[in-house]
This record gives C-alpha cells, structure tokens and sequence, in this order.
C-alpha cells in the first residue's frame, strides 16, 4: 500500500490525499484531520489535504533545521547548477503543473501558464544570484587593517502563500531562499495545494538535497506553527490584510523577520485624453482575468465624468463577448474558487445594488460553459459606485468591478489616495506631463502609465504602500535578496613585528 493509499484509508475515503514533503519525500504525518479539495468547474470533490498538526509541523521543520547547515556550504556554483536544472525541468514541464492549477484553482489554462511563467522569471533571477550575494573590501581602513562584509543566509524560512496563484507566490519567494542558502517549508492555501508537492517533486528531480524544500499542509494550526518554531527565522507571506497583520505581529513577536503582503483595493484612473478603446481591453483584462481573485486586480476604475458614460458602454459591450465556463474548454474566464466565496461575492453584488450603484452587467445570471455545480459568477460591471459603498470599501477579491466618477484628475488623485491600501495604481492617459505628476503623487507601491495590471519583472521587488504591506521588505528583486540573506563585517588584522605593545584606548582610525 502507497503512502497516499495509506493516507486515504484513514481519511475514511478512496479519494487521492494530497501529503506533506518533508526530506525529499511524500510524508504522510498523523492523518488525524483532513481537508477537501474541489474542482472548481464541477463543484465535485476531487481530492484531499493532509492538515498538520503540532507533531506533522515539528517534523517537517527539523527536516529544513537538518539540511541547512549542509545547503549553506555548498559552492555559488553547485547552487546554481541546481537552480538551472530546475528551471528546464519546469519549462519543460509546465502545462503539467497548468493542468494541476486549473484542476483545484479554476483559472484558464492560459492564465495558469502565464502565472507559471511570471514564477519562472524569479527562478531565472536567482540563477544569477551570485553578483547579488558579493559582499565589499576595503583595504587599510586602518593601518594594516581590512575590512569586509559577506552576506549569509539567515537559516530556516518559512513560506505562506494564497490559493489565488499557487505557484506563482511561492516563487516569488523560494528561489531566492535556496539560492541564497537557505532551507525552506511552503505552507500551501488548502483550496489548492496540489502544486506545491508537484514542485517539490521537481526540486528533487533537480539535485536539489533533501530537506531543502519542504511542504506543510494544513490550517490555522500549520501557520502558527511556522510562526512561532524558534528554528524558523524568516516568514514570506502573501494574503489578506487582516491575517497578513496577524503574520506579522505574531512572527516579529517570536523574533522572526517578517515580508507579509495584505491586501489591495487597485485603482485604475481614466483621464480625458486617454486612449478609450485601450483603457476599456485593460479594464477588463484586469477586472476579470482570473476570475477577479488576485491581488493586482483592477476593482475601482475611476473614469472623469466626460469621459466616463462613453467607457462604460464599451466595456459593457466587451464583457458580452466573453465566455465564461471550464477552464479547460478554452474560455475566457473560469469559476470561483470554492462555493463559499462565490456565495460570498454573490453577497456583495446585491449588497451594492442595494445601496444604489447602477448594476450595468449582473455577473449572477450567466450563461456558461461548464457543468451547472461549478462556483460560477460571471463579470459583473457598476457605475455611480460611491466610496461608502462596501463593493468599494472591501476586498471582494471577484469579477466586481466598480466605476466610481470625478470632474477632474485632482479629484481622482486624491480619493486614490485616500484610500487605506496601496498595492497598485494605474492611469490612463496621452499626456506625458499628467503621468509624471501621478508617478510622482499617488501613494501606491506599484504604479501601471497605461499599463492596468503593473506588476515589475523579476529584477524589481513587487509590493505595495499602507495597508498593503506589513514590514519593510518587499518581494523578489534585490530587495528579496536581502530579506533572505544577513549582513555581517569583518575586521582583520594580521600582526607583523612592529604592531607594538597594549593599547587599552578605544580603536582609532589611524
């Protein structure tokens, strides 16, 4: 009997379970609770989770505690042999893990694929995380004294990441960390959390050594116990405002440096002078590609008024022409990811035809292409949308997208700004000097000039401002690189016969 067999036996169902990863295999840990993973498009139960607890959670971080001090002294050379090994495989490989994602998240193959290689940019960043990882000399700072500095992993990290892009986010993270020499465990969203093992299969395939990468499955219990491990001294994480303040209260509280992305309310600013037919594709692309559930979604469209009647109508128009079914049938959008929060979006879509936005495209009655159980909500467009509505003031994290109207770009500007989170901003405009001015005053982190959905490449941090961010440390890029390695300065001196006699003074600079 497999490990998954026997894991299935005690769940009490023949169904698939999806395991732990702990030194280079699948672990099984106690099977005392599970949870279930569906498909998205037919609402069937597809499979199950494995949830740790205490003892799964102890075991599979001593895996990462034992493999560090050996991963750390490996040569810049054999880590990148590693690295580049991984990234073939995965490149090779990828509409593997595209089925996978579409399978337990609902999202298009397409998106699927395009997040699989947003992911790949970090692993091929980190290839080259050599110059990156080179610390400074300086020569007879004093007297026949040198000093240098070096860079050096901090140890074990830990990696927390949402449903909504499942191999996407931790690559925002883990290849930095191994690269750099650290050892790590992933903690998967539960909703999808096939990915993870299938990456850490391939890490494997790779050479990368055992207990490296890691997978801990599970709830509430899983990410406390990351984040109170005294062995665990890093967490990345990426979620919700309020638990991303909760990672990072609780970590820094237990000694942890702490990366914790919350977040995002992203608006996309629509000017006079734009480009209209532009303006209309991308806010659709970004209202509605991947079904509305990521972090960089475009949910506000703020549109100038004259302007603002002729938009609506055209992404009206765009959003008839899209089709809405299983992920798998070539579609344009897919299902939510689970029936509670369709219900949930459900939710907000009466709540602000209720408080008297104009409900322009009504994303609950849609006819799809998928079986009738899958979580399905279609786009969904308002107008007159104001800014006490809920459908503004939360994170639906849905194909909701709300157009709220200003008479001017000042107006705009500073309703952007007023509001609590600042993820990433767009504006949409011919004029050069309008989109300086907005680059320079918006108080957002990410920042799109006709560009809807400005997520940087890999060689730049991804991150937002306010209450999108929890710690000073964004994501990937050089910043990444910090955030997985320490500081440390040597000072050397070598005595030749004429160092002298004892000196009590306090070190002088001669």
């Amino acid at each position: 009997m497999t490990v998954t067999q026997e894991a299935a036996v005690r769940a009490g169902t023949d169904l698939d379970v999806v395991t732990h990863w702990a030194d280079g295999a699948p672990f099984p840990g106690s099977g005392r609770r599970f949870g279930d993973v569906y498909d998205p498009a037919t609402g069937q139960l597809s499979r199950r989770v494995a949830f740790a607890d205490a003892d799964d959670a102890e075991q599979v971080i001593a895996a990462a505690v034992r493999a560090f001090p050996e991963w750390r002294d490996v040569s810049l050379a054999r880590r990148t042999q590693v690295l580049f090994a991984f990234r073939e495989l995965l490149n090779a490989r990828k509409q593997e893990l595209a089925q996978i994602i579409t399978a337990e998240h609902g999202k298009v193959l397409d998106d699927a694929l395009g997040e699989i290689t947003r992911g790949q940019e970090i692993v091929e960043f980190a290839c080259g995380l050599q110059h990156l990882l080179k610390g400074f000399n300086t020569e007879n700072a004093s007297t026949r004294v040198d000093v240098h500095s070096l860079r050096q992993p901090v140890g074990v990290v830990g990696i927390i990441s949402p449903f909504n892009f499942p191999a996407m986010v931790p690559m925002w993270f883990f290849p930095l960390a191994i690269a750099a020499g650290n050892a790590v465990v992933v903690k998967p969203s539960e909703k999808d959390p096939s990915a993870a093992n299938w990456l850490a299969a391939l890490w494997k395939e790779a050479g990368l050594p055992d207990g490296v990468f890691n997978v801990l499955h599970g709830d509430k219990a899983a990410v406390d116990a990351l984040l109170t491990h005294p062995a665990v001294r890093a967490i990345s994480f990426v979620g919700s405002t309020p638990i991303a303040r909760y990672v990072y209260e609780t970590a820094t509280a237990h000694g942890k440096r702490v990366q914790a992305l919350g977040g995002a309310k992203n608006h996309m600013l629509v000017l006079p002078d734009a480009d209209l037919d532009l303006a209309a594709d991308a806010a659709v692309n970004a209202g509605f590609g991947s079904a509305g559930e990521r972090c960089m979604a475009v949910s506000a469209l703020v549109a100038v008024d004259t302007v603002a009647d002729d938009l609506v109508a055209r992404i009206a128009d765009r959003i008839s022409g899209l089709r809405v079914g299983d992920g798998r049938r070539g579609c344009d959008m897919g299902p939510l990811v689970t029936a509670a929060h369709r219900d949930r979006v459900a939710g907000y879509i009466q709540a602000g035809a209720d408080a008297g936005a104009t409900l322009v495209v009504d994303g609950r009655d849609r006819d799809v292409d998928g079986a009738a159980e899958g979580f399905w909500v279609g786009p969904t467009l308002f107008d007159h949308v104001s800014t006490d509505m809920s459908i503004y003031t939360d994170e639906i994290f849905g194909p909701v997208l709300s157009v709220l109207r200003v008479q001017s770009y000042d107006e705009g500007l500073a309703l952007i700004n007023a509001n609590p989170y600042g993820n990433g901003t767009a504006v949409f405009t011919n004029d050069g000097g309008a989109a300086r001015r907005f680059e320079n005053e918006v108080e957002v982190g990410m920042v799109g000039i006709n560009v809807a959905v400005p997520v940087p490449v890999g060689y730049y941090s991804f991150g937002g401002w306010k209450n999108s961010l929890f710690g000073d440390t964004h994501a990937h890029g050089v910043e990444g690189v910090h955030f997985f390695t320490r500081g440390k300065v040597v000072t050397t001196r070598w005595l030749d016969p004429s160092h002298g006699g004892i000196n009590l003074g306090f070190p002088q600079n001669v």
